[in-house]
């Protein structure tokens, strides 16, 4: 009499999924690991003894390497940026994805020298699951440590000159080319662009779908006024703008910040807003529904930016492959323009 096929094992999506947690959850409940509440805990026990799972010791030695947390990256110069309603809303989207998979969220600002390095450590001695980049520059070095990290990183937004194998980003080309199409469409000729940082590929997608928009209507695109997405650039460069284009009856500004501060320097130059020059930002953050006037804008889904970025870096945690995500944004039309 032949003998019974050997029992297959259970494996550990399939105790995940009996227990309804994640598979990294189900890993570190195993694993005695921290930050599993008790229920999670006591579900996917339940699930082992219903399945008669017996864990890998490969598996597992490798799993108590886990730190339950993720570190969410930004290059930047202020440590104020993430009081910065955008970074705010991405803070958001990211937390609370990484609450479903029970991974703490870290902060980490690469603001100098000593912080480039201290996030370099971070990367290369896995002290943490991984990690979201965000806000890199040309040449910036994170992107070359990323490189080389020993643990999954996912960017926010491709750095410039490369494209990363994972990324989440907006459709930065095609919104500002729908911002300024608006503006074409209101008959205005005179139309300018007040760009963000162009060491960032967010800076200069934003004004390739200006200069796109403008070569597609047979006018010439002006030389962009450059911003650095702040309020204040904003204002400065529309006070450019209107010493050098006095003529100008149009702006598409890459960030509802800078658009906020054009609207002031337009306020103090006696010029209306739509009626002499109109104006189109690019974000909708929460000031663009109180500015005055309430800001025509580019709408970018940036909670859920935050979002799917801590959900592309759990999927790699546990081990799959996900690919590259890019959002779609819309044009929310108020009365600047």
């Amino acid at each position: 009499m032949a003998e019974d096929a050997p029992r297959r094992q259970p494996t550990l999506d399939e105790v995940a999924e009996r227990a309804g947690v994640s598979r990294s959850v189900a890993s570190r409940a195993l694993n005695n690991a921290p930050h599993v509440s008790r229920a999670k805990r006591e579900a996917v026990e339940r699930a082992v003894r219903q399945l008669g799972y017996v864990p890998n010791p490969t598996a597992r030695a490798l799993a108590t390497r886990q730190t339950g947390a993720a570190a969410l990256v930004v290059s930047g110069e202020d440590p104020s940026i993430f009081a910065d309603p955008f970074f705010a809303q991405v803070i958001v989207g990211a937390s609370a994805a990484l609450e479903e998979a029970d991974l703490h969220l870290m902060l980490c600002l690469a603001a100098s020298d000593r912080g480039r390095k201290r996030v370099a450590e971070l990367l290369r001695s896995r002290g943490a699951d991984g990690a979201m980049l965000m806000a890199l520059r040309e040449d910036d070095p994170l992107t070359r440590v990323a490189e080389k990290a020993q643990i999954p990183v996912v960017f926010g937004g491709r750095p410039v000159g490369t494209t990363p194998r994972w990324y989440v980003d907006v459709d930065n080309v095609g919104g500002a080319r729908k911002a300024t199409e608006h503006l074409l469409s209101r008959g205005l000729t005179r139309v300018a662009a007040i760009c963000g940082r162009l060491d960032t590929e967010a800076g200069r997608a934003r004004y390739r779908g200006y200069r796109d928009a403008m070569l597609a209507a047979g006018l010439d695109p002006l030389p962009p006024q450059e911003g650095d997405f702040t309020e204040h650039s904003g204002a400065a460069a529309m006070a450019a703008l209107l010493a050098n284009r006095p003529e100008v009856e149009g702006v598409f500004a890459a960030g509802d910040n800078m658009a906020v501060g054009a609207l002031r320097t337009l306020r103090k130059a006696g010029r209306q807003v739509p009626a002499d020059v109109a104006v189109v930002g690019f974000d909708d953050l929460s000031v663009s529904r109180v500015s005055d006037p309430p800001l025509t804008t580019v709408h970018q889904p940036i909670e859920a930016l935050g979002r799917e970025m801590a959900r592309m870096l759990v999927a790699l945690v546990n081990g799959q492959d996900p690919t590259a995500l890019i959002l779609p944004t819309r044009l929310v039309v108020r009365s600047s323009a």
